[in-house]
């Protein structure tokens, strides 16, 4: 994993961390944003991420104990509880959707923080790139899209692409540079969409969301859902995202 440190300063010029903001040729985008209606809507899989792929993995952000990351699976079980296909995590600890404001939450010895909402954590991340990079022919150039509304920086001048859920600064760089913003702030926000220049993935978050959604070949989502450092499902296209 890379070991960056926990600074707070100014994205250089045109870039954020690593990436280089693109302030104008937002062709490449424009797969995301010309999508025929019914494919990728609001709320879905698809919509997250992006449509037309073989397959999808819903990738679960981790609840934590003392900072150390737990599984969804292992908070279920203390509650003798299972993790089926689409749960929502206040379904799994059995609290109702203001579980944020609530005065006492967690469960002794088992969590004590909730999932991180957002876009990917920079460790689910670290354990994500390997495995998409063995999945398509341009690691090397890759392409990202950054919710200009995250507000620790201003990209209010910088164009955007519009996607059925947020609009989008456009990034571009290595799959490898994906996590450099925490290069920025130890909770800097990693992008919402990635994709590689041959599109043989699409992986997709959002600030309200405790998981992140990828498309891809029927090979990628097999080692996604059998990699040992992550927690994933099988999803379909059109699922509802919690």
């Amino acid at each position: 994993m890379n070991d960056y440190p926990a600074v707070d300063r100014e994205p250089a010029p045109g870039h954020y961390g690593r990436l280089r903001v693109r302030t104008s040729a937002l062709d490449p985008a424009r797969w995301l944003t010309e999508r025929a209606p019914g494919h990728g809507d609001f709320g879905t899989v698809a919509g997250v991420s992006a449509p037309g792929f073989d397959a999808y993995a819903r990738v679960l952000h981790p609840a934590s104990l003392d900072e150390r990351p737990v599984r969804w699976a292992a908070v279920a079980a203390a509650y003798k509880r299972e993790v089926p296909t689409g749960a929502r995590w206040h379904e799994v600890v059995g609290m109702d959707l203001d579980y944020h404001n609530a005065s006492e939450y967690g469960l002794p010895g088992v969590w004590d923080e909730h999932p991180a909402e957002g876009p990917t954590p920079p460790a689910v991340a670290e354990a994500l790139i390997p495995v998409l990079a063995r999945h398509t022919a341009t690691p090397e150039r890759c392409w990202f899209g950054l919710w200009h509304g995250y507000g620790r920086w201003d990209f209010g001048h910088v164009p955007t692409f519009v996607t059925p859920e947020r609009d989008e600064v456009l990034l571009s760089g290595t799959l490898a540079d994906a996590v450099s913003p925490v290069s920025l702030y130890e909770f800097a926000e990693l992008p919402d969409l990635w994709w590689p220049h041959d599109r043989a993935w699409c992986l997709g978050g959002d600030v309200d969301l405790v998981s992140t959604y990828i498309g891809g070949s029927r090979e990628l989502i097999a080692e996604l859902l059998a990699a040992p450092d992550l927690e994933t499902q099988p999803v379909a296209p059109g699922d509802r995202v919690g």
